[in-house]
């Protein structure tokens, strides 16, 4: 593979940051595809996962593809993928018979745990010092706070 610089040339600075974002992004993609190889998951899943553990109960479908800013039908696929992996299972909600919970399966844990344990991240991010942690996590925040206000789904 070619040697990338690592500077990019356009004079428009809010252009040059949005391309670096989205330039470290996909590079960081590739180490965890890497990553996720060995447990036979995607990115997209292994993200799946970690919204399903931290939203707990509360797990739907619906609320899965808020967070992935995806539509409700290419994270169905997602989710029955994942079925048939074992990784999840989908039960009825006793109190609302018409809506679907998603938990994780004992596999789907263990996957969402080996898969969270991973160097590859951490090898990248500690490059920056706790105090660059802290300063590009509340960059990122209000980046991401206002791209949520542009999309008229930002919530207080």
């Amino acid at each position: 593979m070619q040697k990338i610089k690592r500077r990019l040339p356009t004079k428009d600075q809010n252009y040059n940051v949005w391309a670096l974002l989205d330039l470290t992004r996909h590079a960081v993609m590739r180490v965890r595809r890497k990553e996720f190889d060995k447990y036979n998951i995607s990115v997209t899943q292994a993200t799946v996962l970690l919204i399903i553990d931290a939203l707990g109960d509360k797990a739907t479908p619906a609320e899965i593809s808020q967070w992935l800013f995806r539509e409700h039908n290419s994270v169905s696929e997602i989710l029955s993928r994942m079925t048939k992996q074992g990784l999840i299972r989908k039960v009825n909600d006793l109190g609302r018979r018409n809506l679907v919970r998603v938990v994780l399966t004992k596999k789907g844990r263990e996957a969402y745990y080996r898969s969270a344990k991973e160097e590859a991240v951490r090898n990248i991010i500690s490059c920056l010092s706790e105090e660059e942690r802290q300063q590009l996590a509340s960059c990122l925040y209000a980046l991401w706070g206002r791209a949520l206000e542009e999309l008229g789904i930002y919530e207080q």
